[in-house]
């Protein structure tokens, strides 16, 4: 990687090969840029440089095209380029005003950003549409939403439900680490995917963040499964308002 910084945010990623896209245009109010293939010669900041200077190719490469992805994200705001470095616990801190998320799998990276006057914080993640590792499903799924997931692989076979549990759960957390300060664990949430509308509800077990006056427990989030290449991927996404809907009995 040429650790070059930049000096603008230059043109857009390029789609690599044609096809639908994973999660751009799942979430309102929020500038998505994903990119499916790791771009030659991605300019990095020496700062950001210097965080993978001992990584292994592979991780160089994905860390390189999410922040592609980011700072082409953030150019659609208006923002200016600069160097994206991971904060507490490895979130990325975003510049001033800007509510933010990142994710990566083989094969995709992506970047969501928002301006905090219209979102309070937006959550990502992507991940392989297919069966986790032997035993993963039992730590991060409770009891009943092993019911609810073997139901689905029934009805829905198509869907790698107890992946998109997963990644529903990873883009709960990564949405409320910004508003409490904290991590949560998998038993933290419990997920409910709605296999019709493309939608899932995430309700916490811990008090949730207070956004605009008002304590948010439940959370509304968008999935959505792609081919790409015969590769196939799964994404979810929550995004939090900065005035959040009146509070129904999820949300005291």
């Amino acid at each position: 990687m040429n650790p070059v910084p930049p000096t603008g945010p230059g043109p857009e990623p390029y789609p690599v090969a044609g096809g639908p896209g994973l999660l751009v245009g799942t979430l309102p109010d929020v500038e998505i840029v994903e990119l499916f293939a790791d771009p030659p010669d991605i300019h990095l900041y020496p700062e950001e440089a210097d965080r993978v200077k001992r990584a292994v190719d592979k991780r160089r490469r994905e860390f390189a095209t999410v922040r592609l992805c980011a700072r082409t994200a953030l150019a659609r705001l208006g923002m200016p380029p600069g160097p994206i470095l991971p904060g507490p616990a490895g979130a990325p801190a975003w510049p001033e005003g800007v509510a933010g998320s990142m994710t990566h799998c083989p094969g995709y990276r992506a970047a969501a950003v928002a301006r905090t006057t219209a979102v309070a914080a937006v959550g990502i993640d992507a991940e392989p549409n297919s069966v986790l590792p032997r035993g993963v499903e039992r730590m991060v799924a409770s009891p009943e939403e092993r019911r609810t997931l073997d139901r689905l692989t029934l009805s829905h076979p198509a869907v790698a439900w107890d992946r998109l549990l997963f990644s529903a759960k990873e883009s709960t957390y990564k949405t409320c680490f910004p508003l409490m300060g904290r991590l949560l664990d998998f038993s933290d949430c419990t997920i409910t995917p709605d296999p019709e509308q493309g939608t899932f509800s995430s309700s916490l077990h811990v008090p949730g963040p207070v956004v605009g006056g008002r304590r948010v427990n439940t959370f509304t989030g968008h999935w959505r499964t792609v081919v790409r290449e015969g590769v196939e991927y799964v994404a979810t996404g929550i995004v939090v308002p900065a005035v959040p809907a009146p509070a129904t009995s999820g949300n005291r």
